[in-house]
């Protein structure tokens, strides 16, 4: 089922599957993401967080690699990808292309999860057509 994402080929689906196993054995996405270890530490001081932080060094590492190579490959191949990569690269002045392809992949986790949850096939979002 993943092999239907536009942009995902044999190679990414088989390293995600293997990398999660049983999807069952997580609650949601969130949890799919921790695992994977896309998420950040926190750094704060009283009420002010700080903007630089770094991923957490830990979760299994190779299912990051995956996610976040498949991320950036269907980025190149769906529009929806490729305008949420951008909103993100443009809203810092640091670590622009790192920071973007994270937060990318943390939304193709959540496609993943549901993908494999439901054991479906992907299915583009319907968009409205334009009268020219």
């Amino acid at each position: 089922c993943l092999t239907s994402v536009p942009g995902v080929g044999k190679v990414y689906a088989a390293g995600i599957i293997a990398e999660i196993g049983q999807i069952d054995r997580f609650k949601d996405h969130p949890q799919v993401a921790k695992y994977a270890g896309l998420n950040w530490k926190q750094n704060q001081s009283g009420n002010a967080n700080s903007q630089n932080t770094e991923l957490v060094k830990r979760g299994n590492r190779y299912l990051r690699y995956y996610l976040v190579e498949a991320a950036n490959s269907v980025r190149r191949h769906d529009s929806e990808y490729q305008a949420f990569y951008k909103k993100k690269y443009q809203e810092v002045p640091k670590h622009q292309h790192k920071r973007a392809i994270v937060l990318t992949a943390r939304k193709f986790v959540r496609l993943v999860d549901a993908l494999l949850r439901n054991r479906q096939l992907y299915t583009p979002p319907r968009r409205l057509m334009e009268d020219k």
